[in-house]
């Protein structure tokens, strides 16, 4: 029987600082799927609340729409907050589409369904959606975590091409 050991947390190398970064993408990863993953779960309800004023398919094919505004201003996203991260910062830039994801994602719970305000209800859910920000303008870093397939070894930290690595943002 082998037996594998991994080594002691400090001795791979990855200082204070690199932990806090690693800690802090992973939160903002996990914002950013919850939110796509509550929306995917509840499509169906949403169709039903926002889509009503059209049959029962179009109007699921409508709140998916929806669900892919999200993903499809995300390179928007990533153009206006990467730029903003390299002027103000990225901590700060961070926090700031943290706060609007957050409050999206809060308000749409809050809306009016389309039975109470009609076509303004699916309008303000869209604009909502939209409010889905990437903060990693392309070619800088953005750290996710990752399971690589096949390893025994968990999460890897990789950037945006996709090579494992541990780097920092500036």
């Amino acid at each position: 029987m082998a037996t594998s050991t991994l080594p002691v947390s400090g001795s791979t190398g990855i200082s204070k600082a690199d932990r806090k970064v690693i800690f802090a993408s992973s939160l903002g990863t996990v914002f950013e799927w919850y939110d796509f993953y509550l929306y995917g779960s509840l499509a169906a309800i949403i169709s039903k609340q926002f889509f009503s004023g059209v049959n029962e398919t179009t109007g699921f094919i409508f709140a998916l729409l929806a669900f892919a505004a999200g993903f499809a201003v995300r390179p928007f996203g990533a153009l206006v907050f990467g730029r903003l991260g390299d002027l103000v910062g990225r901590k700060h830039t961070f926090l700031i589409t943290i706060v609007i994801m957050g409050l999206s994602t809060a308000l749409v719970g809050a809306l009016p369904s389309y039975a109470s305000v009609g076509v303004i209800a699916p309008i303000a859910l869209i604009v909502l959606r939209r409010n889905r920000v990437d903060h990693a303008r392309p070619g800088h870093a953005r750290f996710s975590v990752t399971k690589k397939s096949g390893s025994r070894a968990g999460p890897t930290l990789k950037n945006r091409s996709d090579h494992p690595t541990v780097m920092r943002c500036p």
